[in-house]
């Protein structure tokens, strides 16, 4: 059964994401507000991009030459009874984990058969689990059905960036869209939207329903909307 969907962004008043120029102060009172947001939706895993991940794990490099053998492309879980994952798209193997925790929760790297054994081999030194998403592409759904089948999870927060969000929309995975909006003009428009594809890559307007809109502290205002029935 597909776990329940949530993406939970986090914007500026058009519609910017990334939070790189903003200041200290007002990121990290957003970021705050973000995160007890998200709390509310009692998730057991949430999903963030290769970059977000990168930073997270704060690793400069794994070490190489320690596969001595070529590893078999099957899923492997070094725990598999966690309170809450951490799910990392991370196609080509890039994220250097320092252990196989990400903000407390158990780290599942979602890598494609392309990835290096030597890559897998650091995953297994350090207790990381991995799932293969596809065979040099990641098929989200394939990756949602794996979560629920061999995990057992029911609901799945995704946090982004951009790509990561507008890929699991296009998918048409997502049940309910979160946003908090910012008190909060960016104005470069060279950032990315709030959700993004590949170039040509997007299928169809998404069309939602308004379920609750909230003033929170600060004058920001958290957004939520649902797939209609």
């Amino acid at each position: 059964m597909k776990p329940y969907v949530i993406c939970h962004m986090m914007s500026s008043i058009d519609g910017h994401a990334l939070t790189d120029g903003w200041d200290r102060a007002f990121k990290k009172s957003a970021g705050e507000l973000y995160e007890h947001l998200a709390q509310q939706f009692k998730f057991d895993a949430w999903i963030c991009g290769r970059v977000t991940m990168q930073e997270i794990a704060h690793g400069d490099g794994y070490p190489k030459g320690l596969a001595t053998a070529a590893i078999p492309r099957t899923h492997r879980f070094a725990v598999s009874d966690a309170s809450c994952y951490a799910v990392a798209i991370d196609p080509q193997g890039k994220v250097a984990w320092k252990s196989n925790l990400a903000l407390d929760s158990h780290v599942v790297a979602v890598v494609t058969e392309a990835v290096s054994d030597d890559y897998l081999a650091y995953l297994q030194s350090i207790d990381v689990s991995y799932i293969f998403g596809g065979k040099t592409e990641i098929d989200l759904a394939q990756v949602v059905r794996i979560l629920a089948d061999e995990l057992g999870t029911a609901r799945l927060i995704v946090e982004g960036g951009p790509h990561v969000s507008g890929s699991f929309v296009n998918a048409g995975l997502v049940d309910e869209i979160s946003v908090l909006v910012l008190p909060l003009i960016d104005g470069r428009g060279e950032h990315p939207a709030s959700f993004e594809v590949a170039k040509d890559a997007w299928v169809q307007p998404t069309y939602l329903t308004l379920t609750s809109a909230e003033i929170q502290a600060g004058g920001s205002v958290w957004l939520r909307y649902a797939r209609p029935a």
